[in-house]
């Protein structure tokens, strides 16, 4: 009984999102009245008891927060600031970067319509006279049976085969088809065995894009919790970010050029808002984080593609 009551629970809360994402799209409308918008959503749902009517309160106390919130934008900027500094010395010849995936490689959410993480990344090269081209290819809504049938694309394949980095965000929208399929009857079994096809798909993407282009470096940037903030306590919606971040994770360890980025620590006990309106994709703030780790990683990986070169010459 508690189970269904907690699936029940879950499939409420992916409604509300939803909801939200129908009913605010428009940016121009003022923070307050967004928030009594959803709280009158959230109060017609059956997860009222998870938030109360304190919504609104903790919201606009949120708000008045976030207009003194320039520390902690600055220290986003110095990690930023920091983290380029490293690529500077790495990067030694041109390279090209091909970002792939669903609406987090689109760049949904980001206020300013620059492109999300990828596109932070890209006006960050710029900036800096860094030798890196990044190329878009996200679409909002894939799936990873779709991006399968999208690396046939003879303009995604001609970008594969030159890439020296491919980024990609893929899985949350086959979480959501789970949702989609099982509504009326939602529990954490479907998720469960629709994990095993999506392992076998992700397997089958790295395949793909191995047999286009061997020496190419792959990262798959992993899920975070966007529920996280208000249902933190419900632990159903943890164990399944978790459990699909670890089947992700096991299968980027079985290629030697398939690495993992984590996101999910990103957006945990934050003091800034790092959702976008649709309390679902992240704001700009929420991708220059995103970027930030992308770039960290890239680091990483050359750091020790450097050690590698100076062993064998040694």
């Amino acid at each position: 009984m508690q189970g269904k009551k907690a699936a029940i629970m879950i499939a409420s809360l992916i409604v509300v999102c939803f909801l939200l994402y129908l009913f605010l799209p428009d940016f121009n409308q003022t923070k307050l009245e967004r928030e009594k918008t959803v709280s009158s959503i959230i109060k017609g749902s059956k997860i009222e008891n998870h938030l109360g009517d304190n919504v609104v309160e903790e919201e606009e106390q949120l708000v008045e927060e976030n207009h003194h919130d320039k520390p902690i934008t600055e220290q986003i900027k110095d990690k930023v600031r920091e983290v380029v500094e490293g690529a500077i010395n790495l990067v030694k010849k041109d390279q090209k970067i091909v970002a792939i995936g669903d609406s987090l490689t689109q760049g949904i959410g980001d206020e300013t319509e620059n492109g999300g993480y990828v596109g932070i990344l890209n006006h960050t090269f710029e900036d800096h006279n860094l030798k890196l081209t990044v190329e878009n290819f996200g679409k909002r809504g894939n799936r990873t049976d779709q991006l399968l049938k999208r690396l046939d694309q003879e303009e995604i394949v001609s970008s594969i085969k030159e890439a020296d980095i491919i980024l990609i965000t893929i899985g949350a929208n086959d979480i959501m088809k789970v949702v989609q399929n099982h509504f009326t009857n939602l529990t954490i079994e479907p998720f469960q065995e629709e994990k095993v096809g999506y392992i076998e798909r992700l397997t089958g993407i790295f395949n793909k894009m191995n047999q286009l282009n061997p020496d190419t470096q792959i990262f798959l940037i992993g899920f975070y919790n966007p529920f996280e903030r208000y249902f933190s306590e419900i632990e159903q919606l943890e164990m399944i970010v978790d459990d699909w971040n670890d089947a992700a994770k096991s299968v980027t360890e079985e290629f030697s050029n398939v690495y993992y980025i984590p996101t999910k620590d990103l957006f945990i006990n934050s003091d800034l808002e790092l959702l976008a309106d649709d309390h679902f994709h992240p704001n700009t703030s929420g991708y220059k984080l995103v970027a930030t780790r992308v770039l960290e990683y890239l680091i990483m990986f050359s750091e020790e593609t450097e050690i590698a070169k100076e062993n064998i010459e040694l």
